[in-house]
């Protein structure tokens, strides 16, 4: 492919997931010291996710917000309800009543590489209409931390992403939503990040299952078991999950984890990362626990850990 069948290609992409992308306005109402009571206005974005009016964002974009307003990409400003909102994932699903609205793509984040061309597209500093940037994937599976927020397994990207950008999608080059950008760490220089769209389809599938997004833990903090580690212990593995700490009263403490453990299955799947046990966790809320297998002292165990259920407010 040469630069213009390259360049035409881009522009159709974006051309067409930009009919998906919205500019959401917020207003909430805060203690003035000298007058009282006043609205702040707020920016963000989001898009389109289902034809009926369903359109996702960050939680941080309508969190505390009293009016929630969408811009839709024909102009149009309608005022939007706030269906369901996680803090510990920074997402939020939002409807309006609205007709012939053009849902984006869902792609598959498990399936993204570090190199790969990506786009953000948002509403960047409240400025009028979609704004596109582009980069490539930077890095996988990041954890950062922001004001009252801890966000893990997220996305690294060099695509410019600034506030009013917090909401949008991250957008392959087959014109797939992979994730969904968030501005909540404002002292990033170059590097943006954006939270996957299978975390994304998780939250959702929650809502559709159990009316509200839903927490599911059993109380453990786990650290990927190196090579290194393997060989310094004479482990006769070389992956799984090192228990660095059990919350105490939990599913976990009670079933007798201890730190020092390694987990080496869980519902008989091999297991190397925290976000493969968080998963299995979710997807094990109907069951109600999980069977990990675990190394220690040398042997291996069964234990079954009872799942522990947290509304989300």
């Amino acid at each position: 492919m040469d630069i213009k069948e390259f360049n035409n290609s881009i522009t159709e992409i974006v051309s067409r997931v930009i009919q998906s992308v919205v500019t959401i306005s917020t207003v909430r109402i805060a203690i003035d010291e000298f007058f009282g009571l006043a609205p702040v206005r707020g920016m963000g974005s989001g898009f389109i996710i289902h034809s009926k009016g369903y359109i996702v964002t960050n939680n941080h974009v309508v969190q505390g917000s009293s009016t929630v307003y969408v811009v839709l990409p024909t102009g149009e400003t309608v005022e939007a309800e706030v269906i369901a909102t996680d803090p510990y994932r920074d997402l939020a699903l939002v409807k309006v009543d609205a007709a012939n609205l053009k849902p984006i793509a869902l792609g598959d984040s498990d399936k993204i590489r570090v190199g790969e061309i990506v786009f953000a597209i948002g509403s960047p500093l409240g400025l009028p209409g979609a704004t596109v940037t582009m980069g490539v994937i930077s890095a996988v599976g990041r954890t950062i931390s922001g004001e009252n927020i801890i966000l893990d397994d997220l996305i690294q990207t060099d695509a410019a992403i600034n506030p009013g950008n917090s909401g949008g999608p991250l957008v392959n080059v087959a014109g797939e939503a992979i994730g969904v950008t968030t501005a909540i760490i404002p002292y990033a220089q170059g590097i943006g990040f954006a939270i996957p769209i299978n975390t994304t389809k998780r939250f959702l599938e929650m809502i559709s299952r159990y009316g509200r997004p839903i927490v599911a833990w059993i109380g453990v903090y786990v650290s990927p078991l190196t090579q290194e580690q393997a060989r310094m212990f004479r482990l006769p593995i070389s992956r799984g999950l090192i228990v660095v700490g059990v919350v105490r009263g939990s599913p976990a403490h009670e079933a007798g984890i201890a730190r020092g453990d390694i987990i080496v299955k869980v519902n008989g799947r091999e297991i190397s990362s925290p976000r493969e046990l968080r998963i299995a966790v979710e997807e094990s809320i109907e069951r109600g626990y999980v069977e990990l297998e675990i190394i220690r002292g040398g042997r291996r165990y069964s234990v079954e850990v009872p799942i522990a259920i947290q509304t989300v407010a």
